[in-house]
Parts: C-alpha cells; sequence; structure tokens
C-alpha cells in the first residue's frame, strides 16, 4: 500500500486536504470519488521529492505582515471576508500561510467566527491578533484593527531585526576567536612542540601551558565535543524549569551592556502591545494578561500578572510597576497620566515611540562599544599562543 496526498472538494464547495492509503494512484482517485469528492490533485508520498517537509514549518514574518496588510485593504474595499482570504490564499507565496488560510476559508465557511476560527492554529495565529480579532467583531472595526495589527507586526518585525544585527557581530567575532585558537592549537602549536622537545630543558610557563592545552585538545577532542553536546542539552532542559528560566531572564537584564539593550526592547515591545489591544477596546485586565503572554520574558511577565490581580482590586497599574527595578520612572509617570486623563492607550502609544528611538540609539551604541571589546580579546588569545610560541624562540637565540 502506498501513501497518497490529495486535494478535493465535497458537492457543498468545502475544500479538503489530506492523505489516504491506496495500491495506485488511480485506485487512490477512485475512491475518493467513491465519498463524493472532486477531486483536484492527487500526488504519491512515496518519493522524496512529494513526502512532507516537517523540517520548514516557520511562517515567515514579512509574508504574515503582508497579508494582514493585504486582507485589511480587501475587507475596505468590500469584498467578503472569507472571499479575500481565498484570494490571499491563491496569491501568498509562502507554503505554511497558504495551508493556514485554506483551513480558516474552510472553517468560515462552516460557520466559525474569524478570531474563532484563527484560535485553532495557534502556530500561525498568534494570541494576540485572535484577541484582537475577537474585539474587532464585536465592535465591527475589523478594517482598521487589521491595519493596525500589521502596524504593531511590522515594528516588532523591526525590534527583532535591531536585537539581530546588534548580536550577530559579537556571535560572528566570537566563533571565530573560538575557531582561530583551536586551529592554533590543533595544527600550528604541535609543529613547535617538536622543535622545542628536541631543543631540551625547562620551558617557560606559558609554553607549557599552552602545549599542555594543544595535547589536551589532540587527545580528548571527541570528549570535548560530547561534553558540549551534553552541555547545551542540558541546559536547556535545566532552564525549561521556570524557577531557573526566571533566574536566567534576570541575569540576561543585569548583564552589563547587553542587559540594557534588552530591557529597552521589553519596554518597546510591552507599551506598544498594551497600546494596541487598549485602543482596539480590548478590558484592561484581558490586555494585561495577552501582554504578560508575549511579552518575551519572564521577570516582566511576572509583573505584569501581579499588577493586573492589583488593578482587578482597583489599584492602579503605574503603581503597581512603580517599586520594581526593571521599570524605570519615564514608563510609570506616564501610565500614572494615561489612567489620570483616561487615555492610557494614547500614552502608552507614545511611550513606545519614544523606547523604539532609544533602542535605534542604543543598538548603534551597543555595537560600536562591542566591537572594540570582541577585537580586543581576539587580539589577547591569539597574542597569548604566539608569545608562548616566541619565547622559547628568544632562549634559543641566545644559545647561539
Amino acid at each position: 500500500m502506498a501513501v497518497f496526498a490529495y486535494k478535493a472538494k465535497t458537492k457543498e464547495g468545502k475544500k479538503l486536504k489530506g492523505k489516504i492509503e491506496s495500491v495506485t494512484k488511480r485506485d487512490a482517485m477512485e475512491e475518493l470519488r467513491s465519498m463524493d469528492l472532486v477531486v483536484f490533485e492527487v500526488v504519491s508520498m512515496s518519493s522524496v521529492l512529494n513526502k512532507d517537509i516537517t523540517l520548514r514549518k516557520k511562517l515567515k514574518e514579512k509574508e504574515f505582515i503582508v497579508f494582514l496588510r493585504q486582507f485589511s485593504t480587501l475587507l475596505n474595499a468590500g469584498i467578503l471576508v472569507v472571499d479575500g482570504i481565498e484570494l490571499l490564499a491563491k496569491q501568498t507565496t509562502d507554503a505554511v500561510l497558504t495551508d493556514a488560510l485554506e483551513k480558516l476559508a474552510s472553517e468560515i465557511q462552516d460557520g466559525e467566527a474569524l478570531s474563532v476560527a484563527m484560535a485553532k492554529q495557534p502556530k500561525v495565529f498568534p494570541d494576540l491578533l485572535v484577541h484582537m480579532i475577537h474585539s474587532a467583531e464585536i465592535s465591527g472595526r475589523l478594517e482598521e484593527v487589521l491595519d493596525q495589527m500589521a502596524t504593531y507586526y511590522e515594528k516588532q518585525h523591526r525590534i527583532k531585526k535591531k536585537v539581530e544585527t546588534a548580536m550577530t557581530y559579537p556571535l560572528v567575532v566570537g566563533s571565530l576567536a573560538i575557531a582561530i585558537t583551536i586551529f592554533l592549537l590543533v595544527f600550528i602549536v604541535p609543529i613547535f612542540s617538536e622543535m622545542f622537545a628536541s631543543m631540551g630543558g625547562e620551558l617557560p610557563a606559558i609554553t607549557q601551558f599552552v602545549l599542555n592545552l594543544s595535547n589536551f585538545f589532540k587527545d580528548y577532542w571527541l570528549l570535548l565535543v560530547v561534553a558540549i553536546v551534553l552541555l547545551v542539552v542540558g541546559s536547556k532542559r535545566f532552564f525549561k524549569q521556570e524557577r531557573y528560566a526566571y533566574s536566567l531572564d534576570v541575569l540576561v537584564l543585569r548583564f552589563p551592556l547587553i542587559g540594557m539593550f534588552i530591557q529597552k526592547t521589553l519596554l518597546a515591545r510591552m507599551t506598544q502591545t498594551l497600546s494596541s489591544l487598549l485602543n482596539s477596546s480590548v478590558p484592561i485586565l484581558d490586555a494585561i494578561d495577552v501582554t504578560s503572554q508575549v511579552v518575551g520574558n519572564r521577570v516582566v511577565s511576572k509583573v505584569l500578572k501581579v499588577a493586573r490581580k492589583d488593578v482587578e482590586q482597583g489599584e492602579s497599574l503605574a503603581k503597581a510597576m512603580e517599586g520594581h527595578w526593571f521599570f524605570p520612572p519615564l514608563i510609570t509617570q506616564m501610565i500614572q497620566v494615561g489612567e489620570s486623563s483616561g487615555e492610557l492607550d494614547t500614552m502608552l502609544r507614545k511611550v513606545a515611540d519614544i523606547y523604539d528611538q532609544e533602542l535605534e540609539e542604543a543598538s548603534d551604541k551597543l555595537q560600536s562599544l562591542i566591537e572594540p571589546i570582541m577585537i580586543i580579546t581576539l587580539a589577547i588569545i591569539v597574542g597569548f599562543i604566539v608569545m608562548a610560541i616566541v619565547v622559547p624562540m628568544f632562549s634559543l637565540f641566545e644559545t647561539f
């Protein structure tokens, strides 16, 4: 028996996609037709080229943002929700998004609300978007909210790219330093090791240390690889535990230079998310709850969860944040003004704009500071190894 992937449609117009076992492709088509289905495509999954590729199941952020923007435009033009989704499913180039939109259209045709249908695909449609769509369905502002969410995800994508850009340089230089060090120890130092052995006499401490390190890398490289793999796997499991994961998030925020940059990133994300939710008439308790789930840091998430309880009991959001080290005075003061004036969403948006600008400056500053630090570190490592080789050479020249 072989497995075939198929695309078909019922007599009522509902699109179906799935797999079927049969002896031949013809038999598979016969079986599908006997189920009163209109068959569009039947493909064998026995070959490598036609098998489901599960390694790449990640939605492209740019495609997702474009979908939201285009969906909003189509609805503004008077096109029905289900027709708009089907149209976008045909024109998008992202396979993950195409599959998700086809399922979405099918669910809506069966009578599901857009937010409910999206909630069934959490890997594609985030909780934040689902809450915003649900609120928009109630208020009748779906087009406006979709456009607003496209802007929100564009900002989040830009923040993510800033973080990636700031972190790329130290990772590249750090990896280069490790690679150069290993190359020198494994391939270069052993050449001089034989020469030093023929010289006899006692070697300087720095040289002996480097030679011992070189021998260790040559003799136990496999053990080192296994140890590194075990360390990585063990660390992932270790930090999955809530209390250790929380401690790691605290450590990251307290780390010099990088901690400040991460803090601004989280503040920009938090204020943008809260502002978007409140502006879409999401109740403040729900807005705080959703933001605590998507902010991406357990320290901030914990404070927001405590703040939610305080707000539920009639306390001020600003007061709940005021005593915590993570939140600077600007945040609490602006939130306090927003709560007093009844324009909390507006104030949060202004704060988000401030931190978005600060993040831009912090990114440039971080790169300008890290660059010389990494170059100096690389020079010290290489210089140390070179010095270990050169020092005995001077002793050798003195004997002649």
